[in-house]
């Protein structure tokens, strides 16, 4: 399944959004535009706009608020990531050097700030109060997402239940303000509004679970960071999580040891999270979520759009990258 697929019945609204996401950039400020031009043109997936767009036009809504509304998520998302970076030290994103990499913490958070304001700006020209409510909510949840998984930094004894409040607040909130404001945006009936959100959920914990399974196997090339990234950080991703809980006496003891310290022997704990079924586990758990978010896509109207956002929950759980 070709990802180009899924952008192509909405490729003229991207276009729209880049367009907008450059001139909303303009800042007195030089490097403001310097560091947030660079975190803009190193590309990514861009699935939450590709989210709004599909959402939106799959419920036949056709004014161009909806490009607006989805560079404002664009700029929610870049601006998270940002202030991720800088909290988790990161080095590498999307196969280049990270903000923070190049220009240090304080510009990297503050253009941060300035993408979250910009967001913001953009959101009132919406001019629905609908819209407001969603995001600003999300904008929250977010962070407390954030907050909740410093805490359980190097913490070995985090269960399954609290990393996905973890990954449903932080990773997962953004995906379903996106489908969700698209369809407040339009109008739809509250049964097709939740219907989004809830698509929106499910797809987002869906990819991140994928996430945690190729953090373990994937391709770095390809994903464009450093495989074993959030076991260097010590953050406790559900293989991890399911190898102490179900591995051997041995399997648990070094993937516990490796989350306090912050890393270990890379290769030793990848054949350990796959010899004791934990990859199979999150692959299916992934999968079972990418199944409940077609399920929300049944109280919409059949057309492009709604396929479209079909591939897209296929495609979360059989992506190597």
């Amino acid at each position: 399944m070709s990802m180009q697929s899924f952008y192509r019945v909405v490729a003229d609204d991207f276009s729209a959004v880049n367009n907008i996401i450059k001139k909303q950039l303009c800042s007195r400020v030089p490097l403001v535009e310097e560091v947030a031009d660079y975190l803009i043109a190193a590309g990514g997936k861009r699935l939450r706009p590709l989210l709004t767009l599909l959402a939106g036009r799959a419920l036949d809504y056709r004014d161009d608020n909806l490009q607006l509304l989805a560079a404002t998520i664009e700029f929610l998302h870049t601006s998270t990531l940002l202030h991720d970076d800088v909290v988790d030290k990161s080095t590498l994103r999307r196969g280049l050097a990270t903000a923070n990499a190049q220009w240090g913490n304080a510009p990297s958070v503050l253009v941060g700030d300035f993408l979250y304001a910009r967001a913001f700006e953009m959101m009132v020209e919406l001019d629905s109060m609908q819209v407001m409510r969603i995001i600003s909510h999300a904008t929250r949840v977010i962070a407390e997402g954030e907050v909740l998984q410093l805490s359980r930094v190097h913490d070995a004894d985090t269960s399954e239940a609290v990393y996905l409040d973890v990954i449903r607040s932080k990773t997962a909130m953004l995906f379903s303000a996106a489908s969700h404001s698209a369809a407040a945006l339009s109008g739809a009936p509250p049964s097709r509004c939740e219907a989004l959100r809830q698509f929106g959920d499910h797809l987002g914990i869906a990819f991140q679970l994928i996430d945690d399974v190729l953090d373990y196997q994937g391709d770095s090339s390809k994903m464009g960071k450093n495989l074993g990234d959030d076991l260097a950080e010590g953050k406790p991703t559900l293989p991890l999580i399911y190898c102490i809980r179900e591995g051997s006496a041995q399997q648990a003891d070094l993937v516990r040891q490796a989350i306090v310290q912050g890393g270990g022997e890379l290769a030793a704990i990848c054949q350990a999270v796959k010899d004791c079924g934990a990859l199979n586990y999150t692959q299916q758990l992934a999968e079972q979520h990418a199944a409940k978010a077609l399920d929300c896509l049944d109280a919409l109207p059949a057309n492009d759009c709604r396929e479209a956002l079909a591939d897209l929950a296929r495609f979360s759980v059989a992506r190597q990258y």
